[in-house]
């Protein structure tokens, strides 16, 4: 399928682009060849062929989620700002502040 420059006229407007003549005879042949491969594509038999979300093999990155030790308590609030009762301190966020 070969586009005229009034659908590259009207796929820039669409668009918003400001092309210049060269640049819309450029755009209307790299279209062009690029809807004939679809074309191409499009006589492929594929009446056998399962449908498919991606062509990757799907693989979970992550790792099974399993139970730990956790870090000693002196530790995780050892560079906290203030503690109390081995616990973080923070201020009051639901009266108002202090």
């Amino acid at each position: 399928m070969s586009l005229s420059p009034e659908d590259v006229d009207h796929i820039a407007l669409l668009a918003r682009l400001h092309l210049s003549h060269e640049e819309k005879e450029r755009y209307r042949r790299q279209l062009s060849d690029i809807l004939k491969h679809v074309d191409k594509l499009q006589e492929l038999d594929t009446t056998n062929v399962q449908p498919m979300s991606s062509v990757a093999v799907p693989q979970s990155r992550l790792r099974p989620d399993e139970p730990g030790p956790g870090m000693p308590r002196a530790d995780l609030l050892r560079n906290a700002p203030d503690t109390a009762e081995d616990q973080f301190r923070v201020p009051p966020v639901l009266d108002g502040g202090p």
